[in-house]
């Protein structure tokens, strides 16, 4: 009897697998880099028009983006779905222009301490403080 539970038991495991890749169509990940999870994305002009040709789960993710921008990881918490399922699904949808993407803006890069002491101590001798 334990071996015929045995197979069910697998199919449980690996069941919630196979539809993230289905809904990938296979896809692999897109660099960190180009939907960090603070990116902001909103539906393209005229997208809703072309939503008909998605699957069920890019449908989901422009119609939540087509009043404004929702940040990558506020996407995937409104759709459930992983980040990273949700970055391939951004990816897709950028590549047949269907949404807009403002990446975050960089860190500044470090200031030297040593010129911004200089800076100060010049300015303190010209105007005196």
């Amino acid at each position: 009897m334990p071996d015929e539970h045995e197979p069910e038991h697998e199919l449980e495991l690996t069941s919630p697998l196979v539809p993230l890749f289905v809904i990938t169509n296979g896809r692999a990940l897109p660099p960190d880099h180009q939907y960090e999870h603070t990116a902001l994305v909103m539906a393209a002009e005229g997208a809703s028009a072309m939503a008909g040709a998605l699957s069920p789960e890019a449908r989901q993710v422009l119609d939540l983006i087509t009043e404004g921008f929702l940040s990558v990881a506020e996407v995937a918490g409104h759709t459930h779905l992983p980040v990273g399922i949700v970055r391939i699904l951004l990816a897709q949808l950028e590549e047949d222009s269907l949404i807009l993407v403002r990446r975050p803006v960089p860190r500044a890069e470090r200031v030297d301490r040593e010129l911004v002491s200089a800076v100060l101590e010049g300015l303190k001798n010209r105007f005196g403080a």
